[in-house]
């Protein structure tokens, strides 16, 4: 077992939450980890493929540059966000070469999103990754169910999503998946909403979501490794820590601690900084994460 996988594990099983700080901007980096060292509290550092399409990161090798620089093994560690096997505008992604790319580089973790395509072509690419990169001793996570993503073009109204669990993650395709794939976590699709990094919903305030913690209590009993919540920004914390209670190992925070570097980079790098410090901790806190490297790295 890798050693991040070993740390999930861990977390997953003490009910503990690991939170995965994506960065888009380099300078976000340094404020980030400093406020996981004040609160002694381990994370993942991560980046995502469209961010460094999209955002001022120009690659992962960037990011992994900027990360060794601040990282600190009580309360770090590197992972690859979302790379897809499609894109968002429909394009094949060469998810093999990004992925071969950041394992060779020294990433501890990497995840494959196959979330767009056939179950499948997700069950065929995701074992793919799955054997190249335990061979090199990295944890693999993976998508199985339709999150609703903002910016991704009309929709019904949120609660008729919600009650109907269009696009849920299916138990029984879900068994089958991390049976067949070999897969460290997998991200669910519980009711959450990923933030958009399009033009238009950079601007937008994001929508408030509901989780389906029976029907992660149904994954999280018949599959038996940890699970992971996207979009999970904008939940109610009760609802959260419920969910932590009920499988949730590690929560993806994004949109969140990017809003005020975005709205303060103007004024000042150093004022975009503390607004995210400020609210990297306040995450922590209503995750309930503060203290938890004590739990999980000793």
């Amino acid at each position: 077992m890798s050693d991040v996988n070993r740390l999930m594990q861990r977390a997953w099983k003490q009910g503990i939450v690991i939170p995965a700080f994506n960065i888009p901007y380099l300078p976000m980096m340094q404020p980030v980890v400093q406020a996981l060292k004040d609160t002694n509290t381990f994370a993942l550092i991560e980046v995502a493929h469209i961010e460094w399409m999209t955002f001022e990161v120009e690659s992962l090798e960037a990011v992994h540059a900027e990360y060794q620089k601040h990282k600190t093994p009580r309360h770090t560690r590197l992972h690859l966000d979302h790379v897809p096997v499609i894109s968002e505008s429909d394009h094949p992604v060469d998810y093999k070469e990004i992925i071969a790319r950041a394992i060779a580089v020294g990433y501890d973790s990497v995840m494959v999103d196959g979330s767009k395509v056939s179950l499948e072509e997700n069950i065929a690419a995701t074992k793919t990754v799955t054997q190249m990169a335990h061979a090199a001793g990295v944890a693999v996570e993976a998508e199985l169910g339709s999150i609703v993503r903002l910016g991704s073009g009309t929709l019904p109204p949120y609660e008729e999503l919600f009650a109907s669990k269009q696009g849920f993650t299916v138990p029984d395709e879900a068994e089958r998946f991390v049976k067949e794939t070999g897969v460290d976590w997998l991200s669910v699709s519980i009711g959450s909403i990923h933030g958009s990094i399009s033009s238009v919903a950079k601007k937008e305030k994001k929508l408030a979501a509901n989780l389906d913690i029976e029907h992660l209590t149904t994954l999280n009993t018949r599959l038996g490794i940890p699970l992971v919540l996207h979009g999970g920004s904008g939940i109610p914390r009760e609802t959260v820590r419920k969910a932590i209670q009920h499988g949730i190992a590690k929560i993806n925070i994004g949109f969140i601690i990017r809003a005020p570097y975005e709205a303060l980079k103007a004024e000042s790098t150093s004022k975009a900084q503390e607004g995210v410090y400020k609210t990297v901790i306040e995450v922590i806190d209503d995750l309930g994460a503060r203290g938890s490297a004590a739990h999980i790295t000793g």
